[in-house]
């Protein structure tokens, strides 16, 4: 399997589990646990994400069930590459493609590191696509709605775009900056959500 769509798949089972330069950074003084909007952790997407990192790059359709800690993604490429699917729950995730085989890992970290060799916070994207931070730590732009236009935490830089005045993002890019000044970047749009 292509290395792209090992990371593509990795980086959607981030669910447990897929740069303005005028603005300025904004960090909360003391963040407090209601500035956080809370989630339910309960949703279904469906869109496509989009990988590029200095080696390759590539896209794929993906379904995503999201419920609670468990998880269930469906990863489709174009013209007819095949498709994967990954499951999660708490202590397990399993990546399955007739490329691939079967592969096991407690974490979806894990999971992205046996499949990629690569390391990231991963798990952190079910909260961006949500709008909302992984931790107290993360530093946020807001627009003039409140909402988060971008989530700077543990080394990514994550813009969000949205519909109208929707509260939730239709579109997340995921931005990695690399020590030799290049960059990995994920593109997620999101075509439906329930």
């Amino acid at each position: 399997m292509p290395h792209f769509c090992k990371l593509c798949l990795a980086l959607c089972a981030t669910s447990t589990l897929l740069l303005t330069g005028c603005q300025r950074y904004i960090q909360p003084p003391e963040p407090v646990t209601s500035q956080i909007p809370q989630a339910s952790n309960q949703f279904n997407l469906q869109g496509k994400i989009g990988v590029r990192t200095p080696q390759q790059s590539g896209s794929a359709f993906f379904s995503w069930a999201q419920q609670q800690d468990n998880f269930a993604i469906e990863l489709s490429g174009i013209l007819g590459m095949g498709k994967t699917q990954i499951e999660g729950r708490p202590g397990q995730v399993s990546l399955n493609s007739t490329k691939t085989g079967l592969i096991h890992a407690a974490s979806a970290e894990e999971l992205l590191q046996r499949a990629t060799g690569w390391q990231a916070p991963i798990s952190h994207l079910i909260h961006w696509v949500q709008a909302r931070p992984a931790t107290l730590s993360a530093k946020l732009v807001k627009d003039n709605l409140l909402r988060p236009l971008q989530i700077i935490e543990d080394g990514w830089v994550v813009n969000l775009s949205y519909n109208d005045n929707a509260l939730l993002p239709s579109k997340l890019i995921l931005k990695q900056v690399l020590e030799s000044g290049q960059e990995n970047r994920i593109t997620m749009l999101i075509q439906n959500r329930e």
